[in-house]
């Protein structure tokens, strides 16, 4: 007779898993009803702003790195790159914290990798310009976020890349919500039903940029699934069952 064992947190990579254990007993992912920009209603909510201690802020770079190693790994076609970017504001952090990380895995690799983000506000005074930290001129600039909801934010960055004379090579969110960006009306309350890509996938088919993330909607679901947490998880599918992105 066939097993009907349940998949475990084993069955992905232990970053992941430590990334999750950790997000759930921190309340950094927390679970209940959250009204989301697109007018979704949303049983999960993930709040990467809540990384703010030092123990939690190695958690999630340990996991960034891990991610980027791995995401490398696999795409030989990336060229290493020569900046890691982030976003401001919630990137800013990320990215710094991330780099020291990777630095300490393997520093051969990582030495004279620099970071970069942007002001909000360009400045008129002192060094001037809106960029802080390296030059993006002529580098290979890999972008850490903490999610993509709509895209808007992250079309402005990669954007802003380009115009310093950058080119980015890649694209890490810890979080993939996987799924389909909103329709027309879905601020009213009203799903149509039609298929649509993942931010991300739009990201990606629209400037043929490699996206990668620490964990995605199914990661977590893996990981409650371990947990025996079967209230969650019914939530969690009946969610990704109705918002399938078709990417």
């Amino acid at each position: 007779m066939a097993s009907s064992i349940e998949p475990t947190s084993f069955s992905i990579p232990a970053y992941k898993t430590a990334f999750l254990q950790s997000c759930l007993s921190a309340n950094v992912l927390t679970f209940g009803a959250y009204i989301l920009k697109s007018g979704r209603q949303s049983p999960y909510f993930f709040n990467a702003g809540s990384f703010h201690t030092s123990s939690l802020l190695s958690v999630i770079s340990t996991a960034y790195a891990h991610a980027i190693i791995s995401f490398l790994a696999s795409h030989s076609s990336i060229p290493k790159p020569d900046i890691l970017f982030g976003p401001a504001y919630k990137g800013i952090p990320l990215t710094c914290s991330t780099l020291l990380e990777l630095y300490r895995l393997d520093p051969q690799t990582w030495s004279s990798v620099s970071y970069s983000f942007n002001r909000k506000e360009v400045k008129d005074h002192g060094e001037g310009g809106g960029i802080v930290g390296a030059s993006l001129k002529g580098k290979n600039v890999l972008v850490i976020d903490d999610v993509i909801t709509a895209g808007t934010a992250m079309r402005e960055t990669i954007k802003l890349v380009a115009k310093e004379g950058g080119r980015v090579v890649g694209l890490v969110v810890a979080l993939d919500r996987v799924e389909k960006m909103p329709g027309p009306r879905e601020q009213e309350g009203v799903d149509d039903g039609e298929p649509r890509m993942s931010a991300i996938g739009q990201i990606k088919q629209e400037f043929g940029i490699q996206t990668t993330s620490i964990v995605t909607l199914d990661d977590l679901i893996t990981v409650l699934r371990g947990k025996g947490d079967g209230v969650d998880i019914e939530k969690l599918e009946e969610y990704r069952r109705r918002y399938p992105a078709s990417d």
